[in-house]
């Protein structure tokens, strides 16, 4: 079963109002089962329909972006590759231009996602915004992270701590379905062609090749610093500006997880409350299962002694039946005697 027919329907259900997802999915997978020549493929297909995961609240707000303001991705998409080249070029003055940067348009971008979230009938609370807010951060920090973004079937939120590549697994619903398209303005795009690579397996965008002066391509094995140096006029920063630049990153990162932390906090606080609720319902349930239980017992006894009373009456009436019989048997032997 091609993974782009499986992509082709799973996009526009992603798309879709959060409440309206559950619905759609079935629908579709009943209008796949009931076309199509080849019976066995149909099958297979109605049941991967079947099977797409529903999204978190976040990860469908970052959807909603993708589907109705794709260009605020793209955005974040670029900046993230400017951020990683001047994090390869060393260049504390860019990263903290950047980082600024980035704080901006990821307010804008999050209230966006509130507003489109808004109409397509779901509000978004501060910790699923905050949520979103994490993930685009991680689109900024790995090119598989921005095109998984830019699916528009992502299923789970992403995070990042700017030293690991953003685990994936299990962040897209069609996996593959949508390769990086990689060109020499250092964007990442999903396209719809089979190009050869796909979400997971995303790389930072290629730089134009460079020649020396007799036309030769630098060696693959010099080091990317060095190849970098080759185009820089300035020296490398000092060691406070790299400090500097690191620092940055870790209060970012902290900051991250700062808001991790409240979201992890709102969350227990609503487990709390959801827990005293079902608690107290509980109370309730078993104090009229008691009063039920106590009211069919004495229902139960009152069965039994009208059924013990219905049958004493019938007996009653049965004897007084058969003495009636009796007694019209004598007056009709009396009323057939001759008199003396």
């Amino acid at each position: 079963m091609g993974t782009h027919e499986l992509a082709g329907i799973a996009g526009p259900l992603y798309a879709l109002p959060y409440a309206e997802f559950v619905g759609a999915r079935t629908a579709a997978a009943k209008e796949v089962a009931a076309g199509g020549s080849a019976a066995g493929d149909t099958r297979a297909l109605a049941a991967e329909v079947r099977s797409l995961p529903k999204p978190s609240v976040a990860a469908w707000a970052v959807n909603m972006l993708a589907a109705h303001s794709p260009g605020t991705l793209q955005e974040v998409t670029e900046l993230g590759t400017r951020m990683r080249a001047a994090q390869s070029a060393l260049d504390a003055a860019a990263l903290r231009s950047l980082a600024q940067d980035r704080r901006q348009l990821l307010s804008g971008a999050v209230k966006t996602a509130k507003a489109l979230a808004a109409q397509q009938g779901r509000a978004i609370s501060e910790a699923v915004a905050t949520e979103v807010e994490q993930t685009l951060r991680a689109a900024t920090a790995d090119p598989g992270a921005a095109a998984a973004v830019q699916s528009g079937c992502l299923l789970r939120t992403l995070s990042a701590d700017g030293v690991d590549v953003v685990d994936l697994a299990g962040a897209v619903a069609v996996p593959g379905s949508l390769p990086v398209k990689r060109t020499h303005a250092g964007t990442v795009k999903g396209t719809a062609d089979g190009g050869s690579a796909g979400v997971r397996g995303a790389e930072p965008a290629d730089r134009p090749a460079r020649h020396d002066a007799a036309g030769e391509k630098p060696p693959a094995e010099q080091p990317r610093l060095r190849a970098v140096g080759k185009t820089r006029t300035t020296p490398t920063p000092p060691a406070v500006d790299r400090a500097r630049a690191a620092l940055k990153e870790a209060e970012e990162s902290a900051e991250a997880a700062d808001e991790e932390a409240t979201r992890a906090a709102s969350d227990l606080e609503e487990a709390k409350a959801d827990t005293t609720r079902l608690a107290d319902e509980t109370r309730e349930l078993r104090r009229r299962l008691d009063q039920a239980e106590a009211e069919l017992k004495g229902a139960r006894k009152r069965h039994e002694l009208a059924a013990a009373l219905a049958q004493q009456t019938a007996r009653a009436a049965e004897r007084q039946r058969r003495k009636a019989v009796l007694a019209r048997e004598r007056v009709l032997r009396l009323g057939n005697t001759p008199e003396e």
